[in-house]
């Protein structure tokens, strides 16, 4: 009977052992989790800015170009001719602007 008894209460000391570092794990784990998602958010931001800044690069390209000649909706017939000739042109102009004082 004090086997038993002893065994009982071995089994219930280590059943609330167990009970009691269960929610402290969950805890931590809980706490990693939103350092995760907030780096997360993070990268989500860093992703963003980087394609507004790939989107406005572009069209301030695109618009240098129609500056100079290049008309993206127009007769697209001679089209690497077109727009490698704006290309020229654009760079010409920046040359320019660049060596002037």
């Amino acid at each position: 009977m004090y086997r038993i008894r002893m065994a009982a209460m071995a089994l219930v000391v280590s059943v609330s052992i167990a009970g009691l570092t269960v929610p402290v794990a969950m805890a931590q784990t809980a706490a990693s989790d939103m350092g995760a998602s907030a780096t997360k958010q993070e990268q989500k931001a860093q992703r963003k800015a980087a394609r507004k800044a790939a989107r406005a690069k572009k069209n301030a390209e695109l618009k240098d170009l129609e500056k100079n000649g290049y008309q993206p909706g127009g007769d697209q017939t001679n089209y690497p001719q077109n727009i490698q000739n704006a290309e020229k042109k654009s760079a010409a102009a920046k040359a320019k602007a660049a060596s002037a004082p």
